[in-house]
């Protein structure tokens, strides 16, 4: 696997990477939420409640609801659990996304699911979250499940990780309580790659700590989930140093008054891109400047991620879909040799020497699984260097042999250009997910 990037490291505050964090706080922000937790923690009524006070569902829906519940209180996870199985049982089986927003921002929320054997559902809902919500019931406390979401989150780079402590209701709104498992998540949090981690005592069945302040916890002095979300910066989070420009569909319009007009269109996956920039085409190499880009609405003078964009070149090089755009003095190294963790998403195992194909950005290649070179458990973290196979929520290391070049960056420094997934040529059924980590 390639090393990356021959420049330096990030720069978050050079000058262009703040007027883009300028750019994009200016913009109504979207973020991206995960949520996860062990079964019966709470996820589908925190959702339902959060969907509720921010008035984010229809009147005839609330009254739905209301009919449908049994007991003392509105069941607002019928909200979010829409599948028939997952109403019966009282679980979530498939990942919901759900969208509300409040004046401050646009949220769109993945409810993954708690089981052991969803654990790929989850791996899907955070790969592109900028922040995970995890819940945990005082009353039960740290499980292994909600060691495996945390270290997941992680593994996936969710920048930001809350700690929902929910049902403090049940445990008589203790103080002790609540500060026991704070301690012993932070102190698991220490091991992982968590770089921003906040814990909030909640009662999502009754709204305290979810939207307004709650006089159960006078001894709590931190925000509420929903204004966290709300001013929790992600800005910053994205890379706005490496510019990567998947091409995913070349425009040449047939009529006479466009016949010399050719784009290429797609979406920024990290840096800025402004007309006049030179630029390299890989995997060609040649070199061009940019003469316009054009969005939705019209040219713009400058594109970042997470941008659709039309950009057009001054020179007629050879671009087709699955090529890639980004400036000759920091572009990624073209590799065939691809070192991964891929979680494992098919009920007939990965094996070495199965041949399968790769997706990464635009771009889809032809590989063979040269070798496994271990089984994570993420429950312990332990290493299995003798599993000979990655069977249905599995996650390992997997070293790939492709047909062509893919130009690859580091996941922990590009989650665009550092995932990609595996489809089975017979099915053409997404079968994996990989991110190239460096090996650790």
């Amino acid at each position: 696997m390639s090393s990356g990037p021959t420049d330096s490291p990030v720069d978050v505050h050079s000058p262009v990477a703040e007027h883009a964090v300028e750019i994009a706080t200016a913009r109504k922000d979207i973020l991206r939420i995960a949520t996860a937790g062990s079964v019966d923690d709470g996820k589908s009524t925190l959702i339902g409640r959060l969907l509720y006070d921010s008035k984010a569902i229809f009147e005839d829906q609330y009254e739905a609801v209301e009919r449908a519940s049994k007991g003392d209180y509105v069941d607002l996870a019928l909200l979010t659990d829409g599948l028939r199985a997952e109403r019966e049982q009282g679980i979530t089986i498939d990942v919901a996304y759900r969208y509300f927003s409040t004046p401050r921002r646009t949220f769109i929320l993945a409810d993954t699911p708690g089981h052991v054997q969803y654990t790929r559902n989850m791996v899907t809902g955070a790969s592109t979250a900028d922040l995970a919500i995890v819940l945990v019931d005082a009353r039960r406390g740290m499980l292994e499940q909600s060691r495996r979401h945390a270290f997941l989150a992680s593994l996936l780079r969710v920048p930001h990780l809350v700690v929902a402590v929910n049902k403090m209701d049940l445990v008589g709104w203790s103080e002790d309580v609540y500060e026991s498992i704070r301690d012993e998540f932070s102190a698991f949090a220490t091991k992982l790659n968590v770089p921003d981690l906040t814990v909030i005592p909640i009662s999502a069945l009754h709204g305290d700590n979810v939207v307004s302040h709650s006089a159960n916890t006078p001894w709590y002095e931190g925000t509420t989930l929903l204004h966290h979300l709300e001013h929790v910066h992600v800005a910053s989070d994205r890379n706005l140093v490496d510019p990567r420009f998947p091409v995913q569909y070349v425009i040449r319009p047939q009529s006479d008054a466009h016949h010399d007009y050719r784009g290429y269109a797609g979406t920024v996956a990290s840096g800025v891109l402004r007309p006049g920039d030179e630029v390299q085409v890989l995997p060609s190499g040649l070199t061009t400047r940019i003469s316009a880009i054009e969005g939705p609405r019209g040219p713009v003078d400058e594109a970042f991620a997470p941008m659709a964009v039309t950009v057009r070149l001054t020179d007629d090089v050879d671009v087709s879909r699955g090529d890639l755009i980004c400036r000759p003095a920091n572009a990624p190294q073209p590799t065939q040799d691809v070192d991964a963790l891929v979680c494992w998403m098919a009920d007939e195992p990965l094996r070495p020497r199965q041949r399968i194909a790769v997706k990464h950005t635009t771009r889809t290649v032809r590989a063979v699984v040269k070798e496994l070179a271990y089984r994570l458990d993420v429950n312990t973290l332990h290493r299995d260097p003798d599993a000979g196979e990655l069977g249905l929520n599995d996650i390992g290391r997997v070293r790939l042999r492709a047909t062509q070049p893919l130009f690859v960056d580091d996941y922990t420094r590009n989650r665009v250009t550092g995932r990609f997934i595996l489809i089975d040529e017979a099915t053409n059924a997404t079968v994996g997910a990989g991110m190239l980590t460096p090996a650790g």
